[in-house]
């Protein structure tokens, strides 16, 4: 096992907080935010989502932290480390670890398209075409292999190779600049979307909250879409976000830390609805109109747009870099698994996980083309789905739960230890009256969100 008095450190505070942001921040806020807040009325879901946003997310990503700083290991070992003599919450390090392998099988092949769209956007090829020109070039690109899996190839070597260089110089370095392009980037897009000529009732719809429209949709629909979206944005449940817990020190408390970062990732996925929804609403679009939305609707819309090769790229730049930090992000927990279990030096780790991941991405690619007929989910499902459905509705939500139990359970790491952990430093500390909801209620609706996502697949089958 690797020795635990050489592990890495990240150089500042605001690397931590960048590269926990950059792990967050990904398709979940810049595109499944958008459409999800299209479907269910505007302005009134993302209301309901802040709250859940703090209800949920919060609590859950300051257990991740605590994990890994206490333990200042991987995920992989950091439960055996702490947990009791004699208990067997060690098992679930190398499931956690498994489900970011399964993660990175798909999101590698997502974070391809969007460097292929960039490429596209920049070079014209969307130039003057239709949604339905630009959805025939996407059905032509999911029915090639080969060029999807250039594509995969190219995210997955970039990700690799910028972890390979190491923690600080090339991990910290290189995600900084990337989030702070991002950030940059979404501005100067947001500026263009809301200065765009009928631009107003995007503005409107996203903006101000109208309870009716919630209504119509259906509350409970509403709130558990919300709960979900909450839930599965902020990367929790498979030891992503403990990594960045050992690598810290303790000057800070990450109570104070979490929130920081759940602002950044909040603030990216309501500046994505900024960018599409005056966008949508000033060219007649429907903002509701689901994963299409990103890769026919807006090219479309930025065909038509004046400049919209220089907008529509910067726009797949950015939706490239926010894939990106994701990938090096957990790439870096897969890698810090092997050099802290095996004693792999960080070289070796990237290169054969490197290949790994290209191998074990394959069937996602092929899912789209020489294996469309395999519907594991039902009609018009394929491997993508199949991966995200045991990622999200599966592992995110078992896995958080094992982190709430083993943070508040007496036969665990207990509530004592988590707390110390979690105040030792300047800042914001958790609030303890919080205790009976954490432990109680927050299980409950963790579970509650587990069921439901199993019972949206299977009644859909049946």
């Amino acid at each position: 096992m690797g020795n635990r008095q050489e592990r890495e450190a990240l150089a500042s505070r605001f690397g931590f907080i960048l590269l926990s942001a950059g792990c967050a921040i990904g398709l979940g806020n810049v595109w499944r935010f958008p459409y999800i807040t299209g479907k269910y009325g505007g302005a009134a879901f993302v209301l309901v989502y802040l709250l859940f946003l703090v209800l949920l997310g919060l609590p859950i990503m300051v257990m991740e932290f605590a994990i890994g700083r206490a333990a200042r290991q991987n995920i992989g070992l950091a439960l055996r480390t702490l947990e009791p003599k004699g208990t067997k919450w060690h098992l679930y390090g190398p499931a956690a670890i498994a489900g970011n392998y399964l993660l990175m099988m798909f999101y590698t092949t997502i974070t391809g398209w969007l460097l292929a769209y960039f490429l596209y956007t920049i070079r014209g090829d969307f130039s003057g075409l239709d949604a339905e020109a630009i959805g025939t070039a996407f059905s032509a690109l999911l029915s090639a292999p080969e060029k999807q899996v250039f594509w995969m190839f190219l995210a997955t070597v970039i990700g690799f190779a910028i972890v390979g260089r190491g923690l600080q110089n090339g991990v910290e370095r290189i995600t900084k600049i990337m989030m702070l392009c991002l950030l940059a980037i979404m501005v100067l897009l947001a500026v263009n979307s809301i200065l765009t000529p009928g631009a107003s009732e995007g503005l409107k719809f996203y903006l101000l909250p109208d309870f009716g429209k919630m209504a119509e949709a259906g509350i409970g629909e509403v709130v558990f879409a919300a709960m979900g979206q909450a839930f599965f944005t902020l990367s929790i449940g498979i030891g992503a976000m403990t990594i960045f817990g050992s690598y810290i020190d303790r000057k800070q408390s990450l109570t104070g830390e979490s929130v920081r970062i759940i602002a950044l990732d909040t603030f990216v996925a309501i500046m994505s609805g900024l960018i599409i929804f005056p966008a949508c609403f000033a060219y007649g679009v429907n903002p509701g109109s689901g994963p299409s939305l990103l890769f026919i609707t807006l090219p479309a819309i930025f065909s038509q747009m004046a400049g919209g090769r220089l907008w529509g790229g910067l726009f797949f730049l950015f939706m490239s870099f926010a894939a990106m930090t994701t990938l090096i992000a957990v790439f870096e927990n897969i890698v810090s698994y092997w050099i802290d279990v095996h004693g792999w030096s960080r070289r070796r780790a990237s290169a054969v996980n490197c290949a790994a991941i290209i191998v074990l991405s394959i069937p996602c690619i092929l899912g789209f083309n020489l294996w469309s007929s395999f519907q594991p989910l039902g009609p018009g499902t394929g491997v993508l789905d199949l991966e995200d459905f045991v990622v999200s509705t599966t592992l995110l939500p078992l896995g958080s739960l094992v982190f709430l139990f083993f943070c508040c359970s007496k036969r665990a790491w207990g509530w004592k230890n988590f707390i110390a952990e979690a105040d030792e430093g300047q800042g914001l500390k958790f609030p303890k009256w919080a205790r009976f909801y954490i432990t109680w209620g927050l299980p409950i609706i963790v579970l509650v969100i587990f069921a439901k996502g199993y019972w949206d697949i299977f009644s859909a089958l049946v």
